[in-house]
């Protein structure tokens, strides 16, 4: 059955699809032998061989889902030019092939999803379906109620302005406090400049929640494997948010 390759490059876990995309336009995917570089171009898993950068791949594998504890200072990457540690350092006996599903940024901490189930993966990080997650933010200062109901409405940021989220005050002290961010998309570095944007840079962050999934006693660096009743009604979030927004 003929399917695009990006779909077929997910589902095999080598990566999500939209970073699939990125791997096709650099000319890093062949088929028979054969680069191609087109998003449109479509092969069948069965019969043809695949290859990205040169290692072929199998795209019939178990699935798993992996919820991890990411401590700072580790990249969300596969690998990193600047051979800097990355998440998949910290996956010590998982057979699977996996990879993130969205990213935390280097200095942030907190819940992070794997999978090699493509599909799903595409479902979660895709900004229609709003998947909510959760941050919690030691800021420099402390907000002001009018402040919080600003950033709430939403704030523009460089060329665009935020979607509405939820902002809870938690605790202060005379130089910091901590507030609880709740939103439902993930742009770039999205908590920390909304914060900054008000003047009240982020000093700690660290992603609490993601949809229905917490933490739930995982220590930095530590992780498990989502039951099968979580992968479940992940599955029907997504499938949920994907009929609403169609």
């Amino acid at each position: 059955m003929l399917e695009r390759l990006q779909k077929i490059i997910a589902r095999a876990g080598i990566t999500s699809r939209r970073k699939a995309e990125e791997l096709i336009l650099q000319g890093r995917v062949t088929v028979n032998g054969r680069v191609v570089k087109e998003l449109g171009s479509k092969a069948d898993a069965e019969r043809d061989h695949l290859k990205v950068d040169g290692k072929l791949i199998h795209p019939k594998q178990p699935q798993a889902y992996l919820m991890l504890n990411k401590p700072r200072g580790f990249v969300t990457t596969l690998s990193d030019p600047e051979r800097r540690p990355t998440v998949l350092d910290l996956l010590k006996g998982v057979k699977h092939r996996v990879f993130p599903v969205g990213r935390l940024d280097y200095e942030t901490e907190g819940l992070l999803l794997l999978t090699n189930d493509g599909d799903l993966a595409h479902a979660l990080m895709h900004p229609s379906y709003e998947v909510s997650k959760t941050y919690l933010a030691k800021v420099k200062g402390v907000l002001t109620d009018e402040q919080i109901k600003k950033l709430e409405r939403g704030v523009p940021l460089a060329d665009r302005k935020t979607a509405p989220c939820t902002i809870r005050k938690i605790q202060k002290t005379q130089e910091n406090s901590w507030v609880e961010v709740t939103l439902h998309e993930g742009k770039k570095r999205q908590v920390r400049r909304m914060l900054e944007s008000t003047g009240h840079p982020v000093l700690k962050l660290k992603r609490i929640r993601y949809a229905f999934l917490e933490l739930a006693g995982l220590l930095p660096g530590q992780y498990r494997y989502l039951t099968p009743q979580e992968v479940k009604r992940l599955k029907t979030l997504a499938s949920q948010s994907s009929r609403a927004v169609s």
